[in-house]
């Protein structure tokens, strides 16, 4: 990748003014700049009243920086050379649950500092569904931009802070997240997004000054926020694309972005098919009984031995465990299917394990941690309701695959490469996937975790100035099925809701693994 940025400090040693150039500061600043640029920037008002102070008192040795703005480079300061000018860029993943930022020096295009923190809108619900539907309240899309405002100008300060640096640094922001989250950060109504026809108000967002949203970074800055190119088809699916290099390559890719919504592209450099579906947050854990995001204490892996039913569990940073994350949630549900505690159906198998499985408010459950272990001093658990909301998600997510696959005529043994984005894009672990029929039984090597593929996508857009441009051909490519309107996803949906699946002829690997097993 060619390092380009979107922003420049360049130094600049001017020709003092005389009888026999007696050009404008303008012009001699305006000529300076294109013989590094390529081409004339533009050069505002603002900045052209301050050359007369600075010019002469420099001894015409300045330094300028510039920015890729909608119509080309564009002058953001001009100042006397010597001072720590460096152009900054900040790259946001903004999810509906978690907000990841990274700031870049766009002097080396090395990420610097990351900082994580969680939607401020989550108090109004972990449902993209409920957040629209409160926009539409008596203030509530207002409510919702000035938390995710608020979010941006705190994490902001943190990150600037923390390098001994100030906001107003900050000179170029790129931004990717869901249509919804978008229109909601952009204070645009998202009501039609979840109504037929299924319509944005925006699907190209054109370059705009942060400050006109209330987000304190240099006042000349622009922000860039990736298009959309349907209702549940978000920037953040697109920052994917570039970040995987899918649309650059002959073999056929599909890159599948876990999360709330299950969003996947199929294609290559000549086709991309694209579509997102509800899968429902319980892979993330949002609705679980002991659902938590990917923090310290969350329990990322499990293991269960068949024989003994032993548990083996470990948690992010080595914590004691309070809840359980996406990786988690599927690690748990491929061992206890693989151990026999939850039949093909879904259904506990209470006689398996009577020592784990325990009522809990009134429905059997398993216990992964009892409350010794813990940290809260509560045992985590899953419960029969979760198991069946965990089947229906993955349900879901198999069978918008499925249909994505089918809309072109091939067949999974047809990719090469299968991407796995998302919220634990980089912890899920395929061969678990496979097994409780949430991914296709392909070999393994062929699946590539892309971990924070948004953000990364981001970070391209800060580093590369093509990437904007690039963006929009990809969007100009895509054919979107929209997956609410398809009777065949409803058709097939119901065979996915077991463990594989209904037709274990898909699945021969894990059809197999159960055979051995019950031989032993």
């Amino acid at each position: 990748m060619r390092f380009d940025p979107v922003a420049r400090a360049i130094a600049l040693d001017l020709p003092g003014p005389s009888l026999s150039d007696n050009r404008s500061h303008e012009s001699r600043v305006r000529a300076a700049l294109e013989s590094e640029l390529g081409q004339p920037p533009l050069l505002p008002l603002e900045i052209c009243r301050v050359l007369p102070g600075v010019l002469p008192s420099s001894g015409y040795k300045v330094q300028a920086l510039v920015l890729d703005g909608p119509c080309g480079w564009e002058t953001a300061r001009v100042s006397a050379a010597g001072g720590s000018l460096r152009p900054y860029g900040l790259a946001v993943d903004l999810g509906s649950t978690t907000v990841v930022f990274y700031l870049v020096d766009l002097g080396s295009g090395e990420v610097i500092s990351t900082l994580s923190k969680s939607n401020p809108q989550r108090v109004h619900g972990e449902d993209i569904l409920e957040r629209i539907l409160f926009a539409g309240q008596d203030n509530g899309l207002e409510t919702l931009q000035s938390e995710v405002i608020g979010l941006f100008n705190s994490s902001v300060r943190e990150i600037t802070a923390g390098q001994g640096m100030r906001p107003e640094d900050i000179s170029f922001i790129a931004m990717a997240g869901n249509t919804t989250m978008c229109h909601l950060f952009l204070g645009l109504d998202p009501g039609n997004i979840c109504r037929e026809p299924y319509i944005p108000v925006v699907n190209r967002f054109d370059l705009i000054r942060p400050g006109e949203i209330g987000i304190n970074v240099h006042p000349r800055a622009w922000l860039y926020c990736f298009p959309n190119i349907g209702s549940y088809f978000g920037g953040d699916l697109l920052a994917g694309i570039l970040a995987s290099g899918m649309h650059l390559r002959e073999e056929i890719s599909m890159l599948v972005d876990v999360g709330t919504n299950a969003e996947v592209v199929l294609g290559n450099r000549d086709w991309l098919v694209a579509c997102a579906g509800a899968a429902g947050p319980a892979l993330e854990g949002g609705i679980l009984s002991c659902g938590m995001s990917a923090r310290p204490g969350a329990i990322d892996r499990v293991e269960i031995d068949r024989n003994n039913l032993d548990v083996t569990f470990h948690t992010i940073d080595g914590k004691a465990p309070e809840g359980l994350c996406g990786s988690g949630i599927i690690d748990l549900l491929a061992a206890m299917f693989v151990a026999g505690l939850v039949d093909p159906t879904g259904k506990l198998v209470a006689d398996r394990d009577r020592g784990r499985m325990q009522q809990v408010n009134g429905e059997w459950a398993y216990i992964v941690a009892g409350p010794h272990e813990t940290g809260h001093g509560e045992p985590v658990h899953v419960s029969q309701s979760d198991i069946k909301n965990l089947i229906r998600s993955k349900g879901a997510m198999y069978t918008i695959l499925n249909v994505v696959i089918q809309s072109v005529g091939i067949g999974f043994e047809d990719i090469g490469k299968f991407y796995v984005a998302g919220a634990f894009g980089n912890y899920i672990d395929p061969k678990k996937a496979v097994i409780i029929g949430m991914l296709p039984d392909v070999p393994l090597e062929r699946f590539e975790g892309l971990g924070n593929a948004a953000g990364t996508g981001a970070i391209e857009a800060l580093v590369r100035r093509k990437t904007r441009k690039e963006a929009e051909k990809i969007c100009d490519r895509i054919t979107y099925l929209e997956m609410n309107v398809r009777g065949d996803f409803m058709n097939q949906l119901t065979g996915a809701l077991f463990l594989p699946h209904t037709d274990l002829a898909r699945f021969p690997s894990v059809d197999e693994m159960m055979k051995q097993q019950a031989r032993i």
